[in-house]
């Protein structure tokens, strides 16, 4: 790997994190596309630079984060079964999952074609926005423990974390707002927990090369996410989700053309 590629991966990183279509799987295509080998140094790369998008976040709501106790309360008690499931799936994710083409094409194609119809399903639903959560703090206790537990999905890449919790979140009568604030909410302990993990489990045996080139794609993806943020939060004002679920058929349909 070059820091070309790792300037390339951060940009990706830093589009893709926040929307539901699946950072992870654009980082297995990408590094497929730029003929990088699959290695636990890119396996590692891959989960570490996800924790510059999640700074853009803090960064984000930097005024406010910490003086939201009640928000945070709701956000831990969705991080609380994603952290227990990830833990036990994260041996056979990282050996078998991460870097697999194959499933990263075909979720990507399942998950747009659910989140398109989804998306019209729901439309009707939100009309009457009274009866939805406007803030995370107001979001019930159970709603939140079951969209952590259906954040678990997502550990397959090709699902995208921000999908499962947009989908479960709007099911359960989150604003869209709302929603799309405990999708960034809820990232930052669930990558810091990842990344932790990978790094005890993998012992950090890195180069100065490599961690060099995990600073810079850290940084990248800060940078750019932080754009992201301030777009999406635009965006989901007039518009809905379905734009990204026909990307991800469409990304998911050219991925099988060009690696089947």
């Amino acid at each position: 790997m070059t820091f070309l590629h790792s300037i390339i991966l951060g940009i990706v990183e830093g589009i893709t994190e926040f929307l539901p279509i699946s950072s992870t799987g654009h980082l297995i295509i990408t590094s497929r596309l730029l003929n990088i080998p699959v290695t636990e140094f890119t396996k590692s790369f891959e989960i570490f630079i996800q924790l510059g998008a999640i700074l853009a976040v803090i960064f984000y709501y930097r005024t406010s984060i910490f003086r939201t106790v009640d928000t945070w309360k709701k956000v831990l008690a969705a991080f609380i079964p994603t952290a227990a499931l990830g833990l036990v799936l994260y041996p056979f994710v990282k050996m078998y999952l991460l870097g697999n083409v194959q499933i990263v094409a075909i979720s990507l194609i399942i998950g747009g074609i659910i989140l398109v119809a989804f998306e019209m399903w729901q439309k009707p639903r939100r009309k009457d926005e009274s009866k939805m959560y406007k803030t995370v703090a107001e979001v019930p206790y159970l709603s939140a423990v079951i969209i952590g537990i259906t954040q678990v999905i997502a550990v397959i890449p090709g699902v995208s974390r921000s999908a499962t919790t947009i989908v479960s979140g709007e099911l359960l009568s989150l604003s869209r707002k709302a929603v799309v604030e405990f999708s960034f909410l809820l990232a930052i302990p669930t990558m810091l927990a990842a990344t932790s993990l990978d790094m005890l489990k993998s012992g950090w045996t890195f180069s100065s090369y490599e961690v060099s080139l995990m600073l810079v794609g850290f940084v990248v993806s800060f940078f750019v996410a932080l754009g992201v943020i301030t777009w999406l939060l635009k965006y989901i004002e007039n518009h809905s989700f379905i734009a990204f679920g026909m990307y991800r058929i469409l990304a998911g349909l050219v991925f099988f053309y060009l690696f089947f």
